[in-house]
């Protein structure tokens, strides 16, 4: 049997609606959601290891375990997944001051405690975070999740296990040496493939560094990541965001989450957004999470949280 890890977690902790807001789409080739647990392939050391995430307990009183189902289990290994789900999932962030916030509002109650728990996830690291920006610049969710898939298929560290072929993430080595060509038979145009091989080069070179750039105030971090061409505002919220896990940006301009969050605060047509999102202060970011939730919750692709009993009284009759 494989030895088990666990991760220390702060209830509530829903586990399946933080990944399927990760994944934004079942289709997502990377992160995966299969049979309530969690399966990455995560490149360690040169190396890639199939990691298996899983709750054993409940959304209220979790018990959230990590193991490495193929590859290196050496000491450094665990101790590196560790860091790197953690940061996936959110963990270290308290859900407790956003889910106070949410349920003082009647229209957004009903969603809040079904997603009671839903944290805040991160990509990897910063070239993984415009990969899922980049893409996705004016086009559809859809069309964007497909394009990062094809772009996973052809440039990410294959990882075969049980008969299965597995894939890690592709890393800014391998697509900045990459012919354009072959990017853009990925669906990405000449100008996004431009973007992502030069935002490529700049972090291997140090130019860009994701350490410099959380040290920033937040105002000062979006006006740096906008001076890098083809890096518009909504990339630079979204990278804050995604990638650098700031819950006091909301992306500008994002339409997907602002149809999203209307339909949850069942706000009527011509009625400003932009006010509801500022009510919620630092906590912004949060509300684009839960907005996606909310969509992936009334599609069925997460199920919603039971209700939470105190003293005999479900939370939901208070």
């Amino acid at each position: 049997m494989t030895p088990r890890s666990t991760l220390a977690t702060r209830a509530p902790f829903h586990l399946e609606a933080t990944v399927r807001v990760l994944q934004r789409r079942p289709s997502n080739r990377v992160d995966l959601w299969e049979g309530g647990r969690y399966l990455r392939v995560l490149a360690v050391g040169g190396a890639s290891v199939l990691v298996e995430v899983e709750n054993r307990g409940t959304i209220d009183d979790p018990d959230v375990r990590f193991a490495i189902r193929s590859g290196d289990s050496a000491a450094a290994t665990l101790a590196r997944v560790r860091q790197t789900v953690r940061r996936l999932l959110g963990l270290d962030v308290d859900p407790g001051p956003f889910q106070r916030l949410a349920v003082t509002d009647p229209t957004l109650r009903p969603t809040a405690l079904a997603l009671r728990g839903l944290r805040p996830p991160r990509f990897v690291d910063l070239f993984e975070t415009f990969v899922n920006v980049v893409p996705f610049q004016q086009v559809s969710l859809e069309a964007g999740v497909a394009i990062v898939g094809r772009l996973i298929e052809h440039f990410g560290q294959p990882h075969d296990y049980a008969g299965r072929r597995f894939h890690a993430f592709p890393t800014a080595r391998v697509v900045t040496r990459a012919p354009p060509q072959a990017l853009r038979e990925c669906g990405l145009s000449a100008r996004k493939a431009e973007t992502l091989q030069r935002l490529g080069r700049a972090i291997e070179s140090g130019e860009l560094a994701e350490e410099r750039i959380a040290r920033m105030a937040t105002s000062d971090a979006l006006r740096t990541l906008v001076e890098f061409p083809g890096i518009g505002p909504w990339s630079a919220g979204l990278v804050l965001l995604r990638g650098l896990g700031r819950l006091d940006v909301f992306p500008p301009g994002d339409v997907g989450a602002e149809r999203g969050l209307r339909a949850l605060l069942q706000l009527e047509p011509g009625l400003e957004l932009s006010r509801e999102v500022e009510r919620f202060g630092k906590f912004r970011g949060y509300l684009y999470f839960f907005g996606l939730g909310g969509s992936l919750l009334r599609k069925g692709l997460i199920h919603a949280a039971p209700k939470q009993r105190v003293r005999g009284v479900s939370l939901a009759e208070r």
